[in-house]
């Protein structure tokens, strides 16, 4: 089974969910934490019965919804279907689905040798060199709770930021985040990478970069 580009999950219309570092998310609003529980265990329950699992995160008023293929590593049509059917249990409960404001984070490390740094990251976070076939320059949390750590290539010359945010957000997001960001007191440092992501500094010039699925595979 293949996973599917940013462009088909976008094509395939779906309300309220947002394509983000590989999976699909939404977040659903709750009047109460019972509420959010009854809607955890109808979605277990039709995980349970097509075999597929999403990773579910309940709050007192919201349940955050991660969706994606764990055999693959990223989204097929299975999580499109359950993507579907989950909206269906929302709108049945009388509740509200929305990618709104959704945002996944990996922190990006500059670094001249990343063989050299990625093994003591490892070490102090105890976690595991990757063995799924994944990339060997990224530390990645096991559990998928924590941002994953990933290494760029970066000069030796100092002064040099060796730590960068990479914030990932839906395509509509992104230029209402630019004008907060501005009118903050930021600035735009480069968008030649559009819409892939674009590159901004806070007033003491640390930089962060703002991504989206588009202009990737």
């Amino acid at each position: 089974m293949g996973t599917l580009t940013g462009a088909q999950i976008a094509d395939a219309g779906l309300a309220g969910w947002a394509y983000l570092l590989g999976a699909l998310h939404t977040r659903i609003r709750t009047p109460d934490f019972a509420a959010g529980l009854a809607l955890v265990a109808a979605v277990g329950a039709e995980a349970e019965r097509v075999d597929h699992h999403p990773d579910l995160d309940l709050r007192y008023t919201f349940v955050d919804v991660r969706l994606w293929s764990h055999d693959v590593g990223g989204v097929t049509g299975r999580d499109l279907r359950l993507a579907r059917t989950i909206s269906a249990l929302a709108a049945d409960a009388g509740l509200t689905l929305t990618s709104a404001g959704l945002t996944r984070l990996e922190l990006g490390l500059d670094s001249p040798e990343h063989a050299a740094v990625a093994p003591f990251w490892r070490a102090v976070l105890a976690w595991a060199r990757p063995d799924d076939g994944a990339a060997d320059d990224e530390v990645r949390d096991p559990a998928g709770a924590l941002p994953t750590i990933w290494f760029q290539a970066s000069g030796r010359d100092e002064p040099r930021q060796r730590w960068h945010p990479d914030v990932w957000v839906d395509p509509a997001e992104v230029a209402p985040r630019i004008e907060a960001a501005l009118a903050a007191g930021g600035t735009l440092v480069s968008d030649a990478e559009a819409p892939n992501f674009w590159v901004l500094a806070d007033p003491d010039g640390n930089r962060v970069c703002l991504c989206t699925w588009q202009g990737r595979g």
